[in-house]
């Protein structure tokens, strides 16, 4: 039946799906801002399959958000999925986060620029024409006055994600369009999990890590 288990947790947003041939069929997400992963993954897993009768062995597939994002809220997802992958003996699909958060716009014309917070006045960023296709890869960017103003000439650019905050405060734009209060979901994730899994395009289980796109720099205490 195509049942795929799509889980995101690359932000705050705990998130989980069931879909069946690219369809979402239950969501389970605590869309607010406070980490709840290592509490509640587990539980919405159990939640969706209880709730859409359906056993973890007639899955075909478990998909994860690869990142960028949280480094914690990566390492839990992807621990988790990779668990279940071993032990149910089933496939493992990644999904681009800012790819899936582009599919929460819906546009005839223009581009989309997905963006997640990084810290101070820095985001992750990748940019989508109205289609879907990819149009510049993903980014580490610190935001100014200037940024996108390429693209911002050309036409309307839709901003999403939970990076807009601080992009609204700098670009005021009249092609400026921010979508507000959007986090990565697991619900955008169906359809394109799905189309992974007809072709076949699945990691290796073993290998695969999150998409970090930035090493992780722990500061040493300074010396007293």
């Amino acid at each position: 039946m195509s049942f795929i288990l799509n889980i995101e947790t690359a932000t705050t947003n705990c998130s989980v799906s069931l879909s069946r041939k690219g369809k979402t069929i239950v969501l389970k997400e605590d869309y607010n801002d406070n980490y709840s992963h290592a509490e509640r993954l587990h539980v919405y897993i159990d939640d969706v399959l209880k709730e859409a009768n359906v056993k973890q062995e007639e899955l075909s597939a478990i998909a994860i958000s690869k990142g960028p994002g949280s480094y914690t809220g990566l390492r839990i997802g992807v621990s988790a999925v990779k668990g279940l992958c071993f032990a149910l003996d089933k496939p493992l699909i990644s999904i681009p986060t800012l790819e899936a958060l582009a599919h929460q716009v819906k546009i005839d014309e223009g581009i989309i620029i997905s963006m997640l917070d990084a810290r101070r006045m820095e985001v992750f960023s990748a940019i989508y024409d109205s289609n879907y296709n990819e149009i510049r890869e993903t980014q580490a960017q610190i935001l100014d006055a200037t940024s996108f103003e390429d693209y911002l000439e050309k036409g309307k650019v839709y901003f999403v994600g939970n990076g807009v905050e601080k992009t609204k405060e700098l670009i005021k734009h009249p092609n400026a369009v921010f979508v507000e209060n959007k986090l990565p979901s697991a619900n955008e994730m169906c359809l394109l999990s799905y189309n992974k899994f007809q072709i076949n395009d699945i990691e290796d289980t073993a290998y695969f890590e999150p998409y970090y796109l930035k090493d992780f720099v722990a500061l040493k205490p300074k010396k007293k």
